[in-house]
Order: C-alpha cells, then sequence, then structure tokens
C-alpha cells in the first residue's frame, strides 16, 4: 500500500486512481470469501438512500453483503487493517476527521448498473471518502464494466473510465464527484467503502 501517493492525490484533486494497491494473493482470496457468501445466498438487492429513505431502485442492479468488524474471514480481517492503516495515514497528513468505515461486497451480474449519482446522501454528511476495491481475476477493456468518472463537474462532457482490475484502489470526496458503473459482459465484484465522520 502506497498511502503517500493516495495522500498526494487526495490534496491535490480529491480522487486518486491507485493500480495494484492490493496484491494478487489477498485479492483472490477476498474474491473467494465474497462469491462464497454469494454462492450461500447471503446478498441482497441493493437499494439507494439511507435510514427510513432507503428504497430498492433502478438506479442500481449490484447485490451487495455488508461487511463486519468482527468478520471471521482473515482476508476481511486484512482488507480492514489496510482500510484503518489508510484511515490513519489520511487524517494525520489532510486532517478530514475520518472515524469509522462502512463498506460491502458488491457484485454486478452481467448487464448489470449502477446509474449516475454521488455516494454522500442529503440527509445525511456523514460519508467523507469513498474507497473502492476490486476483486476481479483477469479484467480487460473488452469485459466492460468501467466505473465512469467525472474529475470535475463543471466539465460533464470530460469523464474518465476506470477498469475494475483486482487489485485497483479508486478513492475520492464522497460528495465531490459523480460517477456510475458501466454494464459489463461477466460479474463484476468489488468492496465498496466509505469512510465517515462522526
Amino acid at each position: 500500500m502506497n498511502a503517500e501517493a493516495i495522500i498526494d492525490a487526495l490534496a491535490t484533486q480529491g480522487w486518486c486512481v491507485h493500480h495494484d494497491f492490493l496484491p494478487d494473493a489477498p485479492v483472490a482470496a477476498l474474491r473467494g470469501v465474497c462469491l462464497a457468501r454469494q454462492a450461500s445466498g447471503g446478498f441482497h438487492a441493493a437499494g439507494v438512500g439511507a435510514g427510513q429513505s432507503r428504497v430498492i431502485s433502478e438506479l442500481r442492479q449490484d447485490r451487495i453483503l455488508w461487511l463486519e468488524a468482527d468478520d471471521p474471514a482473515p482476508a476481511v480481517q486484512d482488507y480492514l487493517a489496510a482500510m484503518a492503516s489508510l484511515r490513519q495515514a489520511v487524517n494525520r497528513e489532510l486532517m478530514l476527521g475520518l472515524f469509522e468505515l462502512e463498506a460491502h461486497f458488491a457484485a454486478y451480474p452481467p448487464g448489470a448498473f449502477y446509474q449516475r449519482h454521488l455516494d454522500r446522501f442529503r440527509e445525511d454528511d456523514r460519508r467523507v471518502l469513498t474507497v473502492i476495491l476490486y476483486l476481479n481475476a483477469d479484467w480487460t477493456p473488452a469485459d466492460g464494466g468501467q466505473l465512469r468518472f467525472w474529475p470535475q463537474a463543471s466539465a460533464p462532457a470530460d469523464c474518465l473510465d476506470i477498469l475494475p482490475t483486482g487489485g485497483t484502489l479508486v478513492t475520492f470526496l464522497s460528495d465531490r464527484f459523480w460517477h456510475e458503473v458501466l454494464p459489463a459482459r461477466r460479474e463484476r465484484l468489488a468492496i465498496t467503502g466509505w469512510f465517515k465522520r462522526r
């Protein structure tokens, strides 16, 4: 993990794409946990909104499983430890007041998408920093499923398409950057999380 590169990018532009954030072995272990729990029926349809206003919507078609701090899987504990180290480094250098992580496995079946959106809720501004770790093996541009990302809201025609290659970590300020998930030709796996303030 190169926290310094992530922090520098967040400080200058508010977002970062870090290839090879995790090496192949821990990514494969996380992918295995994700697939096993999906096969056992642990996932459910994702919704939009927070709290009482959360609804299942046509805006997104992924299925998710929330991660807990006491998850028994060693691969998940290693991921949570890496995120805790990143949170501490970001707080030390950027003083964002990040307090906790909420995160879930996200599985997109072939053809599934998530339309353009921001990650901070209107009625709840605690989400500060989005962190997306991709778990996909041998992903190519022909597989689709890119994260379409708008670095500048004032330039809607200028977008960046990020390939969801296993081990890549995308981070960005949750309230500033519009993004969407494009349909993929095969199942697309990730851990999506948000560092929150109190």
